[in-house]
């Protein structure tokens, strides 16, 4: 049996119970400082509870220690690992080769079964990186969001040993994790520092090597978000374990829709093929409302790159959300808007529209009636004709405002007679968890039959994480008269006994994989030529790739900025094919005079150069 896991994002405590709530096998979360979202941290003593309400259902919390650690920050990344496995974490998400080789220190002894995971900021493109990342003590690596079906697979094949996390779902980054330096070199704000400041959701110029305009002015490096919920079984035949969605800035009701939307399709999955797959933790969700991934914040979906090259990958109209179409504009009058719509609307709706410029405007409905539409404010560049979308269904978000799930784990109870009284049994199925408790009391014949009633005290767990979902009592015990009372006390002991169990359970963590010696690291072409690109940022990354035969004096691009025009993103998102200019893939010969460039209102400017043998685009920085 295979274990799937649903990979569910926190941005804070609320979040991270809430995903547990609605389904998730596992949360990951930021830690106080060196997360790769650093605007989503969360105290010590938070992630603790969070362990706490995680662990009832065997289900995990991964802490995301996921960014370049300066020397000047060692201790207190010291510190912090220490409490944080003291707190119940599962595993950390590690990005720096230094932190990475200190935490194998740190952690040791008790702390022995905390998992290290590669994030995806360590590039993690083939199974010559993941290989090399298992002989670090790797135990499993979120690979590249890039990759396809066939090419998870040969990761799996190759390295079977390694777990493999893959994203699902969320905000698509349009450069490689980890190799982004545009951020970082346009404003100061380093991605591999938890700072991004989103510099491909920008508006670019598209212009030629005569300086001839392209195309129209678009937001050409941004994506639309991941959604891969009608690929999950591939993925799981490919070799993915960790089925991970983003979205750590994003609030409680997009983790509630989205987490149970994916939760019920890994649910049918699992039921598809029961002797093959089974979830990871414990217990089921069920949820006061009907999950639609399409009404959650999203910039339109695409499945990226799993199963191939596609052109309708990039959100190059807005970078803002869409959502759904809902309607069509049939008239425009003084404080209303006559439309044709396709899907009931409520007051308080948000709907947006593309306007003759092709820039997204949106307004709030304060009033429908049939048809009729009265803005709180009447958008400026509306017209009869245009197309609406809802970007906030008031309705959707008000539900998802209330309590909206509840996690239960299936419990069977057999009560049974023992020679000095009863004995309570409780397991759940599907598993190997059962206990007893053995309750002395003298055998004393009942006046009338007893079991209907033993069944109803027993199948009494209230509040607690168990659900009863088959109460036997054996025909001896039932021909005996016991107190309610008596009974009620044994539910209680047993049901306390199971959550023990479990605490036991989730404490119990295999050991990790231990690092092995080696003299070389991985090295492509371009690391050579960009040496930044190791992202080395303190003297225990330094020494790390010193031991492995690198060069001495590497330092991260954030460290000490590169001269010249430096790569500052490494795509497979390409414009010549989007634009259907690709020779290789079918596309028209070129009219444009290469290299293309990007450029912003104020000037700058950014070479684009088309790896055609790799089939990747790279950006580089002007002078």
């Amino acid at each position: 049996m295979r274990q799937l896991e649903l990979l569910a994002p926190a941005k804070n405590l609320a979040c991270g119970m809430a995903a547990i709530d609605h389904g998730a096998d596992a949360v990951y979360i930021g830690a106080p400082r060196f997360g790769a979202r650093a605007a989503a941290v969360n105290t010590v003593d938070d992630i603790r509870r969070l362990c706490q309400y995680a662990h009832q259902f065997l289900a995990k919390v991964y802490v995301t220690l996921n960014t370049l650690v300066y020397d000047d920050e060692i201790d207190d990344a010291h510190r912090m690992v220490v409490q944080l496995a003291e707190a119940g974490a599962d595993a950390f998400l590690i990005q720096d080769m230094g932190l990475l080789t200190l935490c194998r220190k740190w952690l040791q002894g008790e702390w022995e079964g905390v998992a290290l995971h590669a994030s995806t900021q360590t590039d993690n493109r083939d199974a010559a990186k993941v290989a090399w990342l298992a002989r670090q003590g790797i135990s499993r690596v979120v690979v590249a969001r890039e990759l396809s079906l066939s090419e998870i697979a040969a990761i799996h094949r190759a390295v079977p040993q390694v777990e493999i996390e893959a994203f699902v779902h969320g905000a698509l980054c349009v450069s490689y994790s980890g190799v982004c330096y545009a951020s970082q070199h346009c404003f100061g704000r380093s991605a591999n520092r938890g700072a991004c400041a989103q510099f491909c959701r920008l508006e670019f110029a598209l212009e030629d090597a005569e300086g001839r305009q392209v195309a129209p002015s678009a937001h050409w490096l941004s994506l639309k978000d991941m959604c891969r919920i009608d690929s999950l079984e591939p993925m799981a035949e490919a070799g993915v374990t960790s089925f991970k969605i983003e979205g750590r800035l994003k609030d409680e009701g997009y983790v509630k829709n989205v987490v149970a939307a994916y939760s019920q399709a890994l649910d049918r999955l699992v039921h598809k093929q029961p002797h093959t797959y089974r979830r990871a933790s414990l217990g089921k969700a069920t949820v006061a409302f009907t999950p639609d991934v399409a009404k959650s914040f999203n910039r339109g979906f695409t499945p990226y790159f799993i199963d191939g090259r596609r052109t309708d990958i990039a959100s190059t109209a807005s970078p803002k959300a869409m959502g759904p179409e809902v309607g069509k504009v049939t008239a425009v009058r003084e404080g209303r808007i006559r439309a044709t719509v396709y899907a009931p609307l409520a007051n308080g709706d948000g709907l947006c529209f593309f306007n003759r410029q092709g820039r997204l405007e949106g307004f709030r409905v304060n009033r429908v009636e049939a048809n009729t539409l009265y803005p709180q404010r009447m958008p400026k560049g509306l017209l009869p004709g245009m197309t609406l979308y809802r970007n906030y269904d008031q309705d959707f978000e008000r539900t998802l405002a209330k309590p909206t799930a509840q996690r239960r784990i299936p419990m069977r109870l057999r009560l049974s007679t023992a020679p000095q009284g009863f004995l309570l049994t409780a397991m759940l199925p599907g598993t190997d968890c059962s206990v007893q408790v053995e309750g002395p009391m003298a055998h004393q014949p009942a006046r009338s039959p007893q079991r209907e009633a033993q069944q109803q005290q027993l199948a009494r767990l209230g509040q607690t994480v168990f659900e009863a979902v088959d109460t036997t009592v054996d025909d001896d015990a039932a021909a005996l008269f016991i107190p309610a009372g008596r009974l009620a006390e044994w539910r209680r002991e047993v049901v306390a006994a199971m959550t023990a169990a479990l605490a036991q359970a989730a404490a119990q963590r295999p050991p990790r994989p231990q690092a092995e010696a080696e003299s070389t690291a991985p090295e492509t072409p371009l690391y050579r030529q960009y040496s930044y690109l190791y992202n080395v940022a303190n003297v225990h990354a330094a020494a790390f790739y010193r031991q492995r035969q690198r060069p001495v004096g590497l330092s991260a691009f954030e460290v000490r900025p590169p001269q010249g025009e430096p790569l500052l993103m490494q795509c497979r998102h390409c414009l010549r094919y989007t634009l259907g200019a690709c020779v290789r893939h079918g596309g028209h010969q070129p009219a444009w005079k290469e290299p293309l460039r990007l450029v912003l209102p104020d000037g700058r400017r950014f070479r684009l150069q088309f790896m055609c043998n790799i089939c990747q685009m790279f950006v580089y920085a002007e002078k």
